[in-house]
């Protein structure tokens, strides 16, 4: 039964993401959007450092729309960049803190999901959870192989709203998602594609560790000498480094900025949004859509590989996330992979409900709480 008041945090590459859920409706949900220029301070500092700055916008969030947070009984934050553990609803505990903060598999704003929902939980003693974070681990035996066995492919994508759509589109189908076989991407400023075979998701390309198509702000999978060279040419430090993997590379480096829409309208239609970050003496219309298509073209490519993983034997290939709210993409996209299976859309991906129901499972049924080791 859908009866608790439950708060539910998700901070993401851009912006966060604030929703209060109420016996199991949705009272209100608040999108912060991050500009380019107000992240610019925290470039060469650990994730962290954002936390007053999010923390703000949590309690600004709830005080615009005139909750207490005394009235608040649960709050879940979306996971971040744990060890791997299997699927569920996870207690926040010292060790999913401690991971958290040090970014034990990688530095990324959703780690501060864990850090904001207890720490805000703790003002009136409520529980504070995650559930499925991106570090979800299903991997099959032979996808963890990479050809260096110092470096092994690990499971990092946006497993909450994989699972999500994959069980809705199941339902619809008539079918448990145990019972089905999908290939799933989740695009926004970051791009997962994952092959879902019984329940499981048996293989996934490394979102964050620079796998995969370039994204709006992810470079995806590069030369590899050509990185090597730059990393030791001395031009760089360790941090620059990454932030040209996951931060500023994608459509960011190509364009000067990640606003996919904006990008679109102008390459489409030559609108120039006030405060898009696009400069038209410096780049073409023309130059534009080409990388644009350039994008389009190796989600495509990798939803092709993980088709290959299963065999060929797919119910359908679901596409969620942000950008999947772009006709063009979708249009352009759907025409390079419908020949695989059937196309299924889901725009965005409600991850706020997913977490907000995953939350209300736990307090009905405290059984299933898992403990992070």
């Amino acid at each position: 039964m859908a009866n608790h008041s439950i708060l539910v945090i998700n901070p993401g590459s851009t912006s966060d993401l604030v929703a209060f859920y109420k016996g199991g409706k949705q009272v209100f949900l608040k999108t912060v959007r991050y500009s380019r220029e107000s992240m610019r301070p925290f470039d060469k500092l650990p994730i962290s450092a954002q936390f007053e700055m999010r923390k703000e916008t949590v309690l600004n969030s709830l005080k615009e729309n005139g909750i207490d947070l005394k009235n608040v009984e649960c709050i879940i934050g979306r996971g971040g960049l744990l060890k791997p553990i299997e699927g569920g609803v996870y207690a926040i505990n010292d060790r999913i803190i401690e991971d958290s903060t040090v970014g034990v598999q990688g530095e990324h704003p959703c780690n501060l999901g864990a850090l904001l929902a207890k720490n805000l939980a703790e003002v009136n003693g409520v529980p504070s959870f995650i559930a499925d974070p991106g570090i979800v681990d299903e991997l099959d035996p032979l996808a963890r192989y990479s050809g260096m066995p110092e470096n092994p492919r690990i499971s990092l994508f946006h497993a909450l709203n994989q699972k999500r759509v994959a069980r809705m589109e199941a339902e619809k189908m008539g079918k448990t998602y145990e019972q089905c076989r999908f290939v799933i991407m989740h695009a926004g400023g970051g791009i997962s594609i994952g092959a879902h075979r019984d329940g499981r998701a048996v293989d996934v390309n490394g979102a964050l560790s620079g796998d995969g198509p370039f994204t709006p702000q992810r470079s995806g999978s590069v030369p590899e000498f050509g990185l090597v060279k730059m990393c030791f040419s001395g031009k760089y430090t360790l941090n620059e480094m990454r932030q040209k993997i996951t931060g500023h590379g994608g459509l960011m480096a190509y364009t000067g900025t990640s606003d996919c829409k904006a990008l679109e309208d102008y390459a489409l239609h030559g609108t120039v949004n006030e405060g898009s970050g696009i400069f038209p003496e410096k780049i073409s219309r023309e130059k534009v859509l080409e990388i644009l298509n350039a994008m389009i073209y190796q989600m495509a490519k990798e939803i092709g590989a993980y088709s290959a993983v299963l065999e060929g034997k797919i119910d359908a290939i679901i596409l969620t996330g942000g950008l999947m709210y772009s006709k063009y993409i979708v249009k352009e996209l759907t025409r390079r992979i419908d020949w695989i299976a059937p196309v299924k859309l889901y725009p965005g991906g409600d991850e706020m409900a997913a977490l907000a129901e995953s939350a209300e499972r736990a307090l009905n049924n405290p059984e299933i709480i898992k403990e992070y080791k």
